[in-house]
């Protein structure tokens, strides 16, 4: 670059950085002494105040006198070459330094041109100005951000969904709890826990509650040096930490620092927005205990069997020494070793004496063990009968609506129709007529109020847990002639009366039919209705249904309860082999079936449940008390006639109870696979059934059952089964005959009388309404004319009625039942009413359990 070209701008115009180039052209000044003058002298380049700001940022002064004499000393000095001139350019403009009292080339330290200039390494070490400057703009960033995320963090308005979460309890009809599913939850308000069980979770958990922010830093430190000496006992987190974390939706309990920036947010918030009664309600309610109990209420049950505002200020502390860590101190306790816990008590019981010394001061030394606690013990309750009641409840709410997962979850209170003392008397009544024959017989019993329809008892098997198919509702058996009371009340309500006779001799054929036999041969060839049905004569039963007709059959059994599809199955099959009982039905189906005799005509749908409240003990739902008029009130007082008389001179005086009257009828199938009583007071419809099955591999090789099932594995152990699986089992059940003593008459009819025996100890005898005596007659057989004469050895006044049941032609018959025939595909056997000796039961193969069929 030329002087002469010399320009402190820029090309583009702007101001070139650096400090002022001294220029070294000879043009800068005047050779002489003097500046030359007058017109065409060379004049010094006159510079525009204004470039002198735009090179530099400021005005220039007026040259003095000093700086006269510095220029003239640059211009003195020789030029510079061009790299140097650009390098000094370039430079940043520096403050010169005076060497000594004198300026440059003055006295004094660094004189003249000897001045060193600054390292190049030190224009990196900021100031401490700066530094100081840099953390402070941190420091506020910082706090800018916690402030904003503060700001942003709600406190969350909605409970997590399982914080309430509290199992259900079902009872018995008495009110009695039966059974309690799912989560151990015990709500309890601020005001009944007592104030020391309080201060001992305070003392425990988080001595500085009452008055610190929500959060504690002191803690904070202290929760760090405790763990990382080995020493922790008391958390980080304050109650109130414990508490949103536990109770408020969105805060999640993965281990995170968003997560717990956000927890300590929520924490100093509730802190301002709750009170500290309210926020240690809430965690007593929702922490865990231990023994799956959550909250201080359930704790309170499940540790010391007793209710929160009983607890002592020891059981608080033994409590709250377990809130931090529940699970750990539940598999030492298991083990036998109290240490864990007696340690936290010991804490527990020192942080108390100092939060308060003058409450608590005297508690370590008054007592320095854990007080006593209830055993452990895992109740069961699907263990032996009760799980088949827990079962059938589970069903029925099911079928309204109501799922397990919401019996477990939601605190309702469910109220059964079962009574605890009936069902157990079922199970005894079962036991003491069946124990002692092969395991392969069963028997299932149900029990129904006949005036609302509720299944009070039943019997479907011993122990749930083995066993988990319940025969009375599961088990569908041949009804056999224990349907024929619902052909009666069809007869009936199609206006025929009892008086009307009906054939005694067979076979009767009918359309699509198997031709229908009785067993036994009749004295007369026609019977009333009355005698048809105590004598459960096959043929005249099937004339009715073909009088009244299938449909109106169908109506009336499916109405009283019988399910109508498998009755239409029936139909479909066998046509009129159903008015003698080739459907299948349950002894839940029968007992309520025949409530429309016991009750005026009126059915009521059975049902296992009374009621269902909410935990806001709101009703959900209550049992239906609307009844069915299946059949008019005279129509079930004739009914009454014939199935008195059953019980009073035909097939079931077996199950005649001394003191007051009953009603029923007997039922034996085919081969006796199947035999039934069922029958009624006023109060109370029974039904029994008994059937029998047998295990046979694919062989055909009779093995022994495992807990009433017939086992899919080889051997003891299902785990070292290499060929079999439950879909390809080792055995499987076939149904086969109970035994030539079997039938309605006998073993159901005893079973069924000691039932009924103990389920009326102590209520009112009532008498069932007399005959109404109506409809028409009908005969369908010509009437027998009566007897002439009578032989010497008859007694005149023994009543035997137009079978001669008198009589006993068959030498293995005591005369006192008559049973019936219901064709090639199901007869009734004769039998005693005495019941089978063992003799006659030899031909029963060796004993062993069975399984339940599948339906």
């Amino acid at each position: 670059m030329s002087n002469s070209s010399y320009n402190p701008e820029q090309p583009d115009g702007t101001a070139r950085p650096g400090r002022r180039r001294r220029s070294s052209s000879p043009r800068s000044v005047p050779q002489s002494g003097q500046p030359q003058t007058g017109w065409g002298a060379a004049q010094p380049p006159q510079r525009r105040p204004e470039a002198a700001y735009e090179a530099t940022g400021t005005m220039p002064a007026q040259p003095g006198p000093l700086q006269q004499a510095h220029q003239q000393s640059a211009q003195q000095q020789p030029p510079r070459r061009r790299a140097a001139e650009e390098t000094a350019v370039s430079e940043p403009v520096r403050r010169r330094r005076p060497s000594g009292p004198g300026g440059p080339g003055g006295p004094g330290k660094g004189g003249g041109g000897d001045e060193k200039e600054r390292p190049r390494w030190r224009r990196f070490i900021p100031s401490w100005k700066i530094v100081l400057a840099g953390f402070a703009v941190l420091a506020a960033g910082l706090f800018g951000m916690i402030a904003v995320a503060y700001a942003g963090t709600p406190v969350p308005e909605r409970a997590q969904a399982d914080v309430d979460d509290r199992g259900s309890t079902i009872y018995y009809a008495n009110g009695e709890p039966m059974a309690k599913l799912g989560t151990k939850r015990t709500p309890v308000t601020i005001d009944k826990i007592p104030l020391h069980v309080q201060d001992a979770v305070i003392a425990a958990e988080n001595s500085s509650f009452r008055e610190d922010s929500g959060i504690s830093f002191s803690g904070m430190v202290r929760s760090v040096w405790s763990t990382a000496t080995g020493q922790q006992v008391q958390g980080a987190s304050t109650i109130t930490q414990q508490m949103a974390r536990n109770y408020y939706d969105g805060l999640s309990k993965e281990v995170s620092i968003q997560r717990k920036i956000k927890e300590i947010f929520v924490a100093v918030k509730l802190n301002k927005s709750k009170s500290k009664e309210w926020i240690l309600e809430q965690y007593l309610n929702t922490i865990y205990f231990g023994r799956g109990a959550y909250g201080i209420g359930a704790a309170a049950q499940e540790f010391f069997g007793k209710s929160v505002g009983e607890l002592t200020p020891e059981q608080g502390a033994y409590l709250a020494g377990r809130i931090q860590n529940p699970d750990a101190f539940d598999i030492a306790e298991k083990k036998g070793n109290n240490g864990p816990t007696d340690f936290r008590y010991t804490y527990v019981i020192g942080q108390m004496a100092k939060l308060d010394p003058a409450k608590y001061a005297g508690l370590p030394a008054k007592s320095p063990k854990s007080p006593k606690r209830t055993s452990y013990k895992v109740k069961d309750y699907f263990k032996g009968i009760k799980g088949y009641m827990v079962r059938a409840v589970l069903d029925e709410l099911e079928s309204r609506g109501i799922t397990e997962e919401a019996v477990k979850t939601k605190g309702l209170r469910i109220v059964s129709t079962f009574d605890a003392k009936l069902m157990r008397a079922a199970k005894a009544a079962v036991h003491q007529h069946i124990d002692g024959l092969t395991k392969e017989i069963n028997a299932s019993l149900a029990a129904v109020d006949p005036t609302n329809g509720r299944i009070v008892a039943f019997y479907g098997g011993d122990d749930f847990r083995y066993d988990e198919w319940n025969d009375a509702f599961r088990s569908q058996k041949q009804a056999a002639s224990a349907f024929k009371p619902y052909v009666l009340a069809a007869w009936l309500e199609s206006g025929y009366s009892l008086k009307s006779y009906l054939p005694a001799k067979g076979p009767v054929k009918l359309p699509n039919t198997t031709d229908i036999n009785n067993d036994h041969s009749s004295a007369a060839a026609s019977v009333d209705v009355v005698h048809a049905t105590s004598a459960s004569v096959n043929t005249a039963f099937a004339k009715m249904g073909e009088k009244v007709g299938l449909d109106m059959v169908i109506d009336v059994a499916s109405r009283a309860g019988i399910n109508k599809q498998r009755l239409e199955d029936v139909r479909a099959k066998q046509n009129f082999l159903l008015t003698i009982g080739s459907s299948e039905v349950t002894a839940v189906e029968q007992a309520g079936g025949y409530s429309i005799f016991a009750n005026h005509g009126k059915h009521f749908d059975n049902h296992v449940i009374i009621e269902v409240k909410d935990k806001n003990k709101i009703t959900m739902f209550k049992e239906d008390q609307t009844p069915t008029q299946v059949i008019s009130e005279t129509s079930s007082a004739d009914a009454l006639v014939a199935l008195r008389a059953v019980v009073t001179s035909g097939t079931g005086r077996n199950a005649a109870l001394y003191d007051r009257p009953v009603a029923g009828k007997t039922g034996t199938n085919n081969e006796n696979k199947e035999a039934w009583f069922v029958g009624f007071a006023p109060q109370l419809s029974t039904a029994v059934g008994m059937f029998r099955q047998e295990c046979r591999t694919k062989s055909g090789k009779v093995v022994k059952p495992r807990y009433s099932l017939c086992p899919w594995y080889r051997g003891k152990d299902a785990a070292k089964e290499t060929k079999y699986t439950p879909q390809n089992p080792y055995s499987t059940a076939y149904e086969v005959p109970l035994g030539s003593g079997f039938q309605g008459a006998t073993y159901p009819a005893a079973i069924w009388k000691s039932f009924m025996t103990e389920a009326m100890k102590g209520k009112k005898v009532e008498q069932f309404p007399p005959a109404a005596n109506a409809g028409t007659e009908e005969d369908l057989a010509p009437k027998p004319e009566p007897k002439k004469t009578k032989t010497p050895e008859e007694d005149p006044n023994e009543q035997c009625g137009p079978f001669d049941i008198c009589d006993n032609p068959n030498p293995d018959d005591t005369g006192d039942v008559t049973n019936d025939d219901i064709g090639t595909d199901t007869t009734d056997v004769q039998g005693g009413d005495g019941g089978p000796t063992r003799q006659d039961i030899a031909t029963v193969p060796d004993p062993m359990p069975t399984r339940r069929e599948d339906g």
